[in-house]
């Protein structure tokens, strides 16, 4: 560790810091203005990169190589203008969660569509010419063209406060920031200014991803991973502050480049390598800052809203045709392996069903009738594999004693996550959960002694009476089945409907003296042990578990599910559960570009479903109830 190193990477994350900030601020721009959660914002960095790699070659990497990379952004907000046109445009007026599986969807087409037209392999552009070399710094050699990137992220900074303060256009795009509907009373064209700041925030990251293109090498990898440190300065930052996104980049890639230079360091004789920090050092500041402050560094807390919610109608016992349906299902469901004798692999994708569908209700108890948006359920799920893994190759417990006491483990990291998220709301507490999911996934990673690392665990086998795959499908089916009862169950209690109460109204819950936060802090801790049997029942079936089980990844698979099904019926998470894991299971064994099968599918059920599968079909039910003759209702009834 040397004086003239640790000036190099501090420069080092100046550069890094330009970059990351383009890409924020568009996300902070589209969030501002649409209230978009866009996750679709990291394709278009990665897009940015593929296209100007293509320019490049086309132009020549001499005096073309600067108009390429311009004309890289330029086309990039071209496409997120059309995308903006063409699909978010009908999907303004459902549910802000709705917009979010759709700009997941545009995710996997993206990345397939990319993987067609450019192939799979990494591609390097040439250095950029004039910046080629490097400088001495403190006799050091620095590269050139970050010292180039160094100047652009505060000149775009510039450049975006003169547009966004000294333009008409600025002005409009700042009050929509604060009150849409008003300025849509105005006059004002909405559709047209959402069009634009889309385009705007489209270039900018394709422009950040055009740029990068003599630092790294073009890889379908990009997008998911830019979109999570984006979202971490956005939010770190203070949602919809350009300037706030500057000092969280800034702040996030100086830690970053301070944990490279410290690498190794003995502390009491212990060996720390800091360098091992950068995996997650973004999220663990982020979760610093939102529990010392909740609103961001540059935002601004906001008052206790008096809105209360959109109505819902009241949760019903099931009638009885509801409930014969259910035990008919039940009843398939129980004498399933019996026909499925020559298909074991059939009975093997049934348990993969019945475990995302318990994944799938112990995350929608949390959104749906607490209205707490979670982006990192899967740490409950991983930690309930874990538990089980370790409990049995450690401590040489049997499997049976395992599935009890790793959904206690889930628990328990529910109840430490849980203390800190209800203390916050809407993006915030969902990207407070992905920083604790995260800071979970690096641990696990990292501690190869003790959780094997990256390469997991093996050997975690169910005991030899479910040695059989049907019998260990008829166990999962009855802790599946009893724990989404127990679920329902625990809605239609006292708890359940103060819970909800929470939910439509903070204010009037707590009047009547309903303690909402408490209230939310066991929702969690409930959710997390279901979700940690979920993820123990997965890692038998499975004979090992790996990090993946708590990746950014799986937490996404969650959040589709809930969010197919449809988050305000009691059966859409389990019908989104199961139509995902098919689709995803039948697209991926029969096409190469699954993903884009895939995203395709979702974006359709997503224009034809709002509500949700499962949230539709309730809809279409009560309006021909409503419509149908008072004597057919009544023998409806009976």
């Amino acid at each position: 560790m040397s004086f003239s190193g640790f000036i190099v990477q501090l420069l080092n994350g100046l550069a890094g810091a330009s970059s990351l900030f383009l890409v924020a601020a568009g996300l902070s721009l589209i969030f501002g203005v649409t209230r978009i959660v866009n996750f679709a914002h990291g394709s278009f960095f990665m897009v940015g990169i593929y296209i100007a790699y293509t320019l490049v070659e086309k132009l020549g990497g001499g005096l073309g190589f600067w108009p390429a990379l311009l004309l890289a952004a330029v086309a990039t907000g071209i496409i997120g203008a059309l995308i903006e046109m063409v699909l978010l445009r009908r999907i303004y007026k459902a549910p802000e969660l709705f917009q979010l599986l759709a700009t997941f969807a545009l995710v996997l087409v993206i990345k397939d569509l990319v993987l067609y037209l450019w192939g799979p392999d990494e591609l390097l552009g040439p250095r950029a010419p004039g910046l080629a070399g490097s400088v001495e710094i403190l006799g050091r050699q620095f590269p050139s063209y970050d010292l180039f990137l160094i100047v652009v992220g505060p000149m775009v900074l510039g450049l975006l406060w003169l547009l966004l303060t000294r333009t008409r256009w600025g002005t409009l795009v700042r009050a929509a920031t604060q009150d849409r509907e008003m300025v849509s009373a105005l006059g004002v064209n909405q559709a047209w200014l959402f069009t634009a700041v889309f385009a705007l925030g489209a270039m900018l990251a394709g422009l950040g991803g055009a740029l990068q293109l003599p630092r790294e090498p073009a890889t379908l990898e990009m997008d998911l991973h830019t979109i999570g440190s984006a979202f971490v300065v956005v939010v770190v930052g203070g949602m919809g502050s350009i300037p706030g996104a500057y000092a969280a980049a800034l702040l996030i890639s100086e830690i970053k480049a301070i944990c490279i230079w410290l690498g190794v360091v003995e502390i009491f004789g212990y060996s720390i390598s800091f360098s091992k920090l950068t995996l997650v050092a973004d999220f663990l500041v982020m979760a610093i800052v939102l529990v010392w402050r909740p609103w961001g560094l540059f935002g601004r807390p906001q008052a206790p809203s008096r809105y209360v919610g959109m109505q819902e109608e009241p949760l019903r016992k099931g009638s009885r045709a509801y409930l014969a349906a259910a035990a008919v299902l039940g009843l398939v469901l129980a004498t399933m392996p019996l026909f499925t004798v020559n298909s074991p692999y059939t009975t093997v994708l049934m348990i993969d069903l019945l475990i995302a569908a318990l994944f799938a209700a112990s995350l929608h108890f949390i959104m749906g009738p607490a209205g707490m948006h979670s982006f990192g359920h899967a740490a409950y799920f991983g930690l309930g594999a874990y538990g089980a893994a370790l409990l049995v190759r450690s401590s040489g417990l049997p499997m049976e004693a395992a599935l009890v006491l790793a959904p206690l483990v889930a628990a328990l990291g529910a109840f430490v996550y849980g203390w800190f998220a209800v203390r916050l709301s809407g993006v915030y507490l969902a990207m407070l959960t992905l920083a604790f999911a995260q800071i979970t996934w690096a641990i696990t990673y990292q501690w190869d002694s003790f959780t094997g690392g990256s390469n997991g665990l093996t050997g975690v086998w169910p005991s030899e009476w479910l040695s059989d795959k049907r019998m260990y499908y008829w166990l999962t089916l009855a802790l599946v089945a009893g724990a989404v009862l127990w679920l329902r169950r625990v809605l239609f209690s006292p708890f359940g409907y103060a819970l909800r109460a929470g939910r439509d109204s903070v204010l009037r819950a707590d009047a009547i003296g309903i303690d909402v936060k408490r209230m939310q802090w066991t929702a969690f801790v409930i959710a997390g042990a279901a979700a940690g049997l979920a993820g123990s029942l997965y890692a038998f079936s499975k004979g090992s578990i790996s990090p993946e089980s708590l990746s950014v990844g799986k937490s996404v698979d969650g959040l589709v599910m809930v969010l197919l099904g449809g988050i305000q019926t009691l059966a859409g998470p389990v019908v989104g559960a199961v139509t995902f894991t098919w689709l995803h299971d039948t697209v991926a064994r029969n096409t190469d570009y699954w993903r884009a099968m895939l995203g395709a599918i979702i974006l359709l059920l997503v224009l034809l479903f709002p509500q949700g599968i499962a949230g539709s079909a309730k809809l279409l039910f009560d309006r021909l109830r409503r419509k149908a003759p008072p004597a057919k209702i009544e023998e409806v009834k009976a």
